[in-house]
């Protein structure tokens, strides 16, 4: 379960949000919505203990998760709205090193299976800042295939993909809720989640 009480975000002497809660159960995910500038990443950065509130505070299973700390990060997937791929790795080993600097078992044909989902078996070896954006984008997706941690905090992970990767991924996001995960998102475009409850909360 994951809670929000009363958050509050400042920037500079703007106040981007305040008095923001919200509650999830296994199997929902919460839509963010707002203009640019509203505060939606910082959000995002919020829940995942990497930005601190103004005020309130931000729950996992009942506890503040600044007093988690690597409890909290255990059961976290956050996805920024940067790739972070190295561009001189080649998709392999960027998904490599990226479950290795997570702490997390991935053999390499499970990671190759990984590429193939997400369209890139056959450029598995090729540098990837010879990728296109949208290929790009889903060398940083890869990551999700295997993906098993409860929460995933996902800032417009439907970026620069054409529309069978966009179907390909909100299948895989409904699958993660159908397995009784959660799901923060972020998102400009229409996409129908195939299962689980969305609540929806929109930054003024």
């Amino acid at each position: 379960m994951l809670e929000a009480f009363d958050l509050e975000c400042i920037r500079g002497e703007r106040r981007l949000f305040a008095g923001v809660d919200f509650r999830l159960e296994g199997g929902e995910m919460l839509f963010l919505q707002g203009k640019n500038g509203s505060g939606k990443t910082t959000l995002l950065r919020m829940i995942c203990g990497l930005t601190p509130p103004a005020a309130g505070e931000i729950r996992w299973q009942g506890a503040a998760i600044g007093r988690l700390g690597e409890d909290y990060r255990e059961v976290l997937c956050y996805l920024g709205h940067l790739n972070a791929i190295k561009e001189e790795l080649t998709p392999l080993e960027n998904l490599t090193a990226s479950a290795k600097l997570a702490g997390e078992t991935l053999t390499e044909d499970e990671a190759l299976d990984a590429l193939e989902a997400v369209g890139l078996l056959g450029r598995e070896d090729l540098p990837c800042k010879y990728l296109s954006q949208g290929q790009k984008r889903r060398v940083a997706l890869s990551r999700l295939v295997h993906e098993k941690r409860a929460l995933w905090v996902l800032d417009e992970p439907f970026v620069a993909l054409d529309v069978a990767a966009v179907a390909w991924l909100a299948g895989l996001i409904g699958a993660h809720l159908q397995r009784g995960g959660l799901a923060v998102l972020t998102t400009h475009q229409a996409v129908d989640i195939p299962a689980g409850a969305v609540k929806e909360l929109k930054l003024s």
